[in-house]
C-alpha cells in the first residue's frame, strides 16, 4: 500500500505467441525457461519486490493454471498472488477478466508478463505517478529515424521523432477509470492495442512517463539472446 491507496497489478499471461512458437516446444512464451527460472518468475518478481503492490492478478490459460500456481507461485512463494483467472479470446479480455477479479483496487496497473526487465524503481514512479494523473503509461523515445509511407510504399515523410514514444507497460489507472473504460469498449464492442487506447476513447488525457530501454518485450526468438545478455547484465 502506499499513501493509503490500495495497488493491484494484473499479469496478462494467455497469449499463445506464435512468433515464438518454433523456439517455444509446446510452452507459451512466458512459461520458456531463461536462466533454469521460468520467464514470467522474472516478471512477478519486480511487483513482489515493490513496496507499493497489494495483489497480483495473474491472467493464463485454463491448461496453464495448475502450473503457475505450483510451478511459479508456489515454487518462488509469490505471497502477493491473489488469484489465477482465465484469459479471453484476446488480449483485452483476458485484461477484463483479471479486472474484474480485484476485489479492491484504487489504482491498477497492467503488465505484459513477457517484460521481465521493469525495475521495481519504475514501478514505483508509476505508482506516484498516478496518485496525480488519472492514467499514466511508460514509453520511451524511438532510437532510430522513423519514416512513413504512400500507399506505393515510398517514403511519404520522415517523421520528428522527439515527437514520438514507443509505448511499453507498466500501464497505470485509477480503478474507477480503468473499469468504465473496459466497460465501455465491451459496450462497443471496441478493441485497441492497449489500455490507454480505451482510456483515450473516453476522452481523458494519458501521462507519459519516460521508460527503461531493457524493458523489453519477449516476441521472437531473437528477443530471448537479449534477454539472456540483459539478465547477465542485471545479476
Amino acid at each position: 500500500m502506499f499513501k493509503q491507496k490500495h495497488i493491484a497489478v494484473i499479469i496478462p499471461a494467455a497469449g499463445v505467441g506464435q512468433r515464438m512458437k518454433f523456439a517455444s516446444e509446446g510452452k507459451s512464451k512466458q512459461f520458456l525457461t531463461l536462466q533454469d527460472r521460468p520467464l514470467i518468475y522474472y516478471t512477478l518478481k519486480k511487483f513482489e519486490d515493490s513496496d507499493y503492490v497489494d495483489d497480483i492478478i495473474i491472467v493464463c490459460e485454463e491448461k496453464w493454471i495448475p502450473f503457475v500456481a505450483t510451478d511459479v507461485v508456489d515454487a518462488y512463494e509469490f505471497t502477493k498472488v491473489r488469484k489465477i483467472v482465465t484469459g479471453g479470446t484476446q488480449r483485452q479480455d483476458s485484461v477484463f477478466n483479471g479486472l474484474k477479479a480485484i476485489e479492491r483496487a484504487d489504482i491498477v496497473l497492467v503488465h505484459d508478463a513477457v517484460r521481465p526487465f521493469i525495475s521495481t524503481k519504475k514501478i514505483n514512479e508509476l505508482i506516484e505517478e498516478c496518485l496525480t494523473h488519472e492514467a499514466v503509461i511508460l514509453a520511451v523515445q524511438p532510437k532510430d529515424t522513423i519514416k512513413s509511407q504512400d500507399r506505393h510504399q515510398f517514403v511519404d515523410k520522415t517523421l520528428d521523432r522527439t515527437e514520438l514514444w514507443n509505448v511499453q507497460t507498466p500501464q497505470a489507472f485509477q480503478y474507477d477509470l480503468l473499469m468504465d473504460a473496459f466497460t465501455e469498449a465491451h459496450r462497443k464492442n471496441f478493441y485497441g492495442t492497449d489500455e490507454s487506447t480505451l482510456v483515450e476513447a473516453l476522452g481523458v488525457k494519458v501521462k507519459l512517463l519516460e521508460g527503461e530501454y531493457q524493458n523489453i518485450k519477449i516476441t521472437t526468438p531473437e528477443d530471448l539472446v537479449i534477454a539472456e545478455a540483459i539478465l547477465r547484465k542485471l545479476e
